[in-house]
């Protein structure tokens, strides 16, 4: 196997394949990222004269090749070849001869990775946060088109006072809102510029690490060595609790969705051809896509549990544990935007059902809209609990079935253009510091 590090002997074939694991095939994920470090790093070892211009102006064509190659999906991390570090270094080195070999001067694998990471861990938390803002006006969309549909509201699973779909939708647009924020925290975590740690401990080499920092637009350096390695596992798990709140909220939304569209509910329902059927009963029309859903975000909120149980007790500095988390977050990233598209691809097909709150079966539900119109008739509202209760218990109750809800984020005051401010605000923070 080729490898940066070999030393004039090969480890058995066995040793091999379970250390190097998938690396081969989830490298392929940080190959532009490779690229760019290096891109940065030769650029900064020519400004302390560990380069030559000459040598500089052979290696800059070269690995832009290397990355248009990667953009036409046409870069492979070659059997025997260790990672992608190694497939770019040797590319390099095939193509130039020994000024290939001198890239790597003044970093290590450690940090090249990490750098690796936090560039590609940026660019999913945008996709992330792309995602979720599709998903997020589709549902004030939704708020604002049946603000005005009343539907139960429910505590317990007990039917319990007047909600809207205006509400609901609303809630979940506003719930992405704090989502959000564990994205942009992700991000900031991510967004610090580790190169120049090498293996955790710095260099003898002069490095320019603010020069590095700048040319990958990081906002800052990780400015301790220690700490920058420090933040392998930690990075990872911000950006773990990030996709796990998102995921929360999406795979309640989920939940509600299946539950609505039960026959004993009947709130919503989506064309025929966005469910699927029984291979017994032809009557059925089953919410798959949302019971997946709820499947893959139930999963997803486990990633910071199954990453901080494998970062828990690791000594400090690098240890190959760390390759592991690789395999679980790399996969999660896509899994989380395939659900915020997919829910948003729904939902642009839902279908809400009208005058749900005339059936009788919900007649209680205004129990509280007519203790509080007593109350504003002047009367004690412990006084006209007890009178509406009595009513309720002898089976005389007579429902008024009026709503006036004004407040702040009520009924009739949804505030979704606030809400909307507020995601901008967030979104701004995210995309432009």
């Amino acid at each position: 196997m080729k490898q940066l590090w070999n030393k004039g002997f090969q480890p058995d074939q066995l040793i091999e394949k379970f250390t190097v694991g998938r690396d081969r095939e989830l490298d392929l994920r940080l190959a532009r990222y490779d690229v760019q470090g290096s891109i940065a790093h030769i650029k900064m070892l020519r400004s302390i004269g560990l380069l030559t211009q000459e040598e500089l102006d052979l290696l800059l064509p070269a690995l832009q090749d290397i990355a248009d190659s990667i953009e036409r999906g046409e870069f492979v991390i070659e059997e025997g070849v260790e990672d992608v570090h190694s497939q770019v270094e040797f590319l390099l080195t095939a193509r130039l001869g020994d000024v290939g070999k001198k890239i790597h001067s003044g970093r290590s694998r450690n940090d090249q990775v990490l750098v690796d990471l936090k560039l590609f861990f940026r660019d999913e938390l945008l996709r992330i946060s792309e995602a979720v803002e599709r998903l997020f006006r589709r549902l004030q969309s939704l708020s604002e088109e049946h603000r005005d549909k009343l539907m139960p509201g429910y505590t317990h699973l007990q039917v319990a006072m007047p909600s809207s779909f205006g509400l609901w939708f609303g809630a979940y647009a506003e719930s992405l809102t704090d989502d959000m924020q564990m994205v942009v925290a992700a991000y900031n975590i991510a967004n610090q510029n580790p190169l120049g740690s090498a293996a955790g401990y710095g260099s003898s080499f002069p490095l320019d690490r603010e020069m590095t920092t700048e040319l990958l637009g990081f906002a800052n350096p990780h400015y301790n060595v220690v700490a920058a390695q420090m933040s392998r596992g930690k990075t990872e798990r911000a950006v773990a609790s990030a996709i796990a709140a998102v995921a929360a909220t999406l795979g309640h939304l989920a939940m509600d969705v299946c539950m609505w569209m039960c026959n004993n509910f009947a709130f919503v329902k989506f064309p025929d051809q966005l469910t699927t059927g029984s291979s017994i009963m032809p009557h059925k029309k089953n919410p798959d896509v949302f019971e997946i859903m709820r499947g893959k975000c139930n999963r997803l909120q486990s990633l910071p549990n199954e990453l901080t149980i494998l970062t828990a007790n690791l000594p400090l500095g690098y240890n190959r544990d760390l390759q592991l988390m690789k395999d679980i977050l790399f996969p999660a990233t896509t899994e989380l935007i395939e659900c915020l598209d997919m829910a948003d691809f729904m939902l642009g097909h839902i279908t809400v059902k009208d005058d749900i709150l005339d059936d009788r079966r919900y007649d209680y539900i205004f129990t509280v809209e007519d203790v509080n119109r007593l109350v504003l008739e002047g009367m004690p509202f412990r006084d006209a609990y007890r009178t509406v209760g009595i009513a309720v218990q002898n089976g005389t109750y007579k429902p008024t079935r009026e709503v006036h809800h004004t407040h702040l984020g009520s009924i009739g005051n949804l505030a979704n253009s606030q809400i909307a401010a507020k995601m901008d605000a967030i979104l701004s923070q995210l995309r432009h510091g």
